[in-house]
């Protein structure tokens, strides 16, 4: 839950689109490689992964109200122009 904490440093996705085409992962989740040459705890993958959908749906509601903002001033646009 400390992920919805006003504090928390959501990663942008250029940054993790950037983390993704160089290290072939998402960021803070170990590789296949490395799963399979150290073993992972189930608990502990299973909180990684909680925290990036958590992260994900942070995103997600950015979008949606970038999404909004932009189909607002389309419908604005278009009923100046006529």
């Amino acid at each position: 839950d400390f992920v919805f904490e006003p504090n928390y440093q959501l990663r942008s996705l250029t940054e993790t689109e950037a983390f993704i085409k160089a290290n072939k992962h998402l960021p803070e989740v170990p590789s296949a490689k490395e799963i399979e040459e150290k073993s992972q705890d189930l608990g502990d993958i299973q909180a990684i992964l909680l925290k990036k959908i958590e992260e994900m749906t942070l995103q997600m509601i950015e979008m949606n109200k970038r999404l909004e903002k932009l189909e607002k001033e389309n419908k604005t646009l278009k009923e100046n122009k006529e």
